[in-house]
């Protein structure tokens, strides 16, 4: 079972896909979504579907953050071919996915995506379907008061 609602959200650091050491303690609003493999079809829907939203979830306060237990390399690739202005975590040894308890089962992790702020887990989605997923995310936030845009 993944972290719940009200865990204090682990510290924890991990290479984006340029290479840079990313340390993550989540006190500012920040999604943090874990999914199988780069460059897989409901991978790059997911992706591509919170780079569609990211502006807005930077307007709201809204920090995103993917994570897979692909390398730095094949994160980059995945970042390039599909536009992505986000970090992607390299997480090969799945300490981050362990962290979360995300089930890294075959090697890949779970698709399991969490909100965090104020150094706690503030919701928690599983078995997430990657279609609509970004939307529903920010939409919860902006609902909940987790996060608010600007006037």
């Amino acid at each position: 079972m993944p972290l719940e609602i009200g865990d204090d959200a682990p510290s924890v650091a991990a290479q984006n896909q340029d290479g840079d050491d990313v340390r993550l303690e989540f006190d500012e609003p920040t999604v943090l979504y874990f999914y199988p493999r780069d460059d897989t079809p409901g991978c790059s829907i997911e992706a591509n579907q919170f780079q569609r939203e990211y502006e807005t979830y930077r307007d709201a306060g809204v920090d995103v953050y993917g994570v897979s237990t692909d390398g730095v390399d094949s994160h980059r690739s995945f970042c390039e071919a599909e536009g992505l202005e986000f970090d992607l975590l390299a997480d090969p040894d799945g300490a981050v996915a362990a962290a979360f308890d995300v089930d890294v089962r075959g090697g890949a992790a779970a698709r399991t995506t969490f909100f965090l702020a104020d150094g706690k887990v503030q919701a928690v989605y599983e078995s997430v379907d990657p279609d609509g997923h970004a939307r529903e995310v920010l939409q919860d936030a902006l609902e909940d008061g987790r996060a608010t845009l600007p006037e």
